[in-house]
């Protein structure tokens, strides 16, 4: 047997339940086809609650770990409340009992019954499982799955945290039920995480604590989520002292619930006290509450008028959790978006470099320049520009001596030196792309998901070398289409068309286009010159300009699509985390047809 101290006399502040309680409503009305406003309501809400179900915050940003919570609570609520309670709002009124660790909750509901239903004892938590009392003729709707359908309902003591126990008790007015919650600071999370189910499927909660612990910040921040959901609320001040501990206490408490804007909220003091051979307060000691609450089961009224607040004030809420939830739908596109950019940023600084190495004749240094060199030095480009004959004693030469054909070498090494710049390229854009990435929390999941992309493609070299030839190869049907009129074909028919090209391909990486500038006279030599007249006696000298800007767009072009099929890697791995673009439209178009709904069917009873 538990033993409280001297008792002091109960007192309530609470008023009369069918006098100053919530404001009256309509009467409750049952199951409304869903042509009705009520009905219209409940159809909203599922599709409020589906659409909330299927939101996905596939970027682990700060504002996703609390909608994820948000979302939570929401189908909780709407499956194990509201949608039960839109169906039979006549249906009996549920009073969650609920306060921190040790506060008398299980006491106080076995002396309200007047026998011990709901185990209470010195060992911590106490209440493992829910107990939910009620009059008998009442048991039939609670011991069905409505309201709370996710815990399996039994008739006996249980330790399983996702059972809930129905018991009846004939000394409870029909109408009004008790559920014995866990405590809502319990060390155990899933007690703490049922207790906040519970409390959010109640119409009415009633709130326990001490007089040593009325101060918590853990009951007033449910307090206040009460208040911002219009949630009916009582409060119990269990355990006051005698020698005037009330009268101290009291008014201390009376003005922390104003200054929560809950001065409203009914309030029992219960002093500390003897329990009786049953664990039981006296009926004494719970008799103004005990009273108040058999009034209110009475009042048909008073009733509907506790569901009708809670639901509205539920529902009202909803569309504040929609806020924070569409926020956070915005907050993954933007986060998208911001990724999409840094990706598209460092693959355009890549071509970009890349246009500037072709257009500034830094490829034509090194062993370009060598081999070009090479060619000029010995003749071979000025050989390979004369008449067939010469192009067919090239390659009996080459045949024999195993040398490649006049400026094979050096097309090979304006290959490799483009190679190494678009290798280069690649690899900045995959880094520097990575690095912003992982400079944010959503890109960084995504890197350690895929760590790869921080590097270039494995097949990045076969795709550059195929990019190369058929480029090359390009420059040449470019220039044989060129020489298909017919008079620039009859100066050209007795020239080489694959040093013709060649001479286009110089062109194309020299940032002047053979116009004789102190840098391109240092790179080609003074047969540079000769061998733009050549190619101007062929073409013309406007169409060899235009001849190296159409060789030099088309590579450019080239190697944007490679890139852009490089930086596809981040694109895919962006969609693969399954952002809905359309998410937060939805969310907000599923609530304003609840808002809209709810203002149809009149909860408030000001029609």
């Amino acid at each position: 047997m538990t033993t409280q101290g001297e008792s002091v006399s109960a007192r309530s502040t609470a008023p009369d339940p069918s006098a100053d309680g919530p404001s009256s409503g309509r009467p409750p009305r049952a199951r409304a086809p869903e042509s009705t406003p009520a009905g219209g309501l409940a159809a909203a809400l599922v599709e409020l609650r589906d659409t909330v179900r299927a939101v996905r915050f596939a970027l682990p940003l700060p504002s996703a770990e609390r909608a994820g919570t948000v979302a939570k609570g929401m189908v909780d609520q709407l499956d194990d409340y509201l949608l039960p309670r839109l169906d039979r709002l006549d249906a009996p009124l549920l009073v969650v009992v609920g306060g921190s660790t040790g506060a008398g909750k299980s006491t106080l509901v076995n002396s309200l019954v007047r026998t011990p239903v709901s185990p209470s004892g010195v060992l911590r938590p106490t209440t493992r499982a829910p107990v939910l009392v009620c009059h008998p003729a009442d048991v039939p709707w609670f011991s069905q799955t409505n309201l709370l359908p996710t815990l399996t309902r039994t008739s006996g003591p249980s330790s399983d945290p996702k059972s809930l126990q129905v018991v009846s008790a004939p000394a409870l007015s029909p109408g009004l039920a008790f559920l014995d919650a866990p405590d809502i600071d319990s060390v155990v999370d899933a007690n703490r995480q049922l207790a906040g189910q519970l409390l959010a499927a109640a119409d009415l909660w009633l709130f326990v604590t001490t007089a040593a612990r009325y101060a918590d910040a853990v009951p007033w921040g449910l307090l206040r989520t009460a208040r911002n959901r219009g949630t009916a609320v009582a409060l119990v001040l269990d355990r006051v002292p005698g020698g005037g501990a009330a009268d101290e206490i009291g008014p201390h408490l009376t003005s922390m619930l104003q200054e929560h804007d809950l001065g409203a909220v009914p309030l029992f003091v219960l002093p500390e006290a003897r329990l009786d051979s049953q664990g039981l307060l006296t009926e004494t000691q719970v008799g103004p509450l005990r009273d108040w609450f058999t009034r209110l089961a009475r009042d048909a009224d008073a009733r509907a008028a506790v569901v009708r607040q809670t639901v509205a004030g539920a529902i009202d809420a909803l569309t504040v959790d929609v806020v924070v939830l569409s926020a956070a739908a915005d907050d993954q596109l933007a986060a998208a978006q911001v990724l999409q950019e840094a990706v598209r940023g460092a693959y355009r600084a890549a071509t970009d470099s890349v246009g500037k190495g072709i257009h500034d004749g830094a490829l034509l240094r090194g062993e370009v320049l060598a081999r070009w060199q090479e060619l000029v030095g010995t003749g071979d480009i000025m050989r390979a520009l004369q008449a067939r004959v010469g192009k067919a004693r090239d390659r009996m030469v080459a045949a024999i001596t195993g040398r490649p054909a006049p400026g094979a070498r050096f097309q090979e090494a304006i290959g490799t030196g483009l190679s190494v710049l678009l290798k280069g390229a690649a690899t900045d854009a995959a880094e520097n792309a990575a690095a912003a990435w992982r400079a944010h929390p959503a890109g960084a999941a995504l890197l350690d998901a895929a760590p790869s992309l921080a590097s270039p493609s494995d097949d990045l070299d076969e795709r550059i070398g195929r990019l190369i030839r058929d480029w090359q190869r390009s420059v040449l049907e470019l220039v044989r289409t060129e020489a298909g009129d017919k008079r620039v074909l009859a100066r050209a028919s007795a020239y080489a068309v694959n040093a013709t090209g060649l001479l286009v391909m110089v062109s194309v990486f020299a940032a002047t286009a053979f116009i004789p500038t102190g840098a391109e006279i240092a790179v080609a030599g003074g047969t540079t010159v000769a061998a733009q007249k050549v190619l101007e006696a062929i073409f013309g000298d406007q169409a060899v300009r235009a001849l190296a800007e159409r060789a030099r767009r088309d590579l450019v072009e080239r190697v944007a699509t490679l890139f852009d099929e490089e930086s596809s890697r981040f694109r895919s791995a962006l969609e693969g985390a399954g952002i809905d673009e359309d998410e937060a439209a939805r969310l907000r178009g599923a609530s304003t047809t609840v808002h809209n709904a709810r203002l149809a069917a009149d909860l408030d009873g000001t029609s």
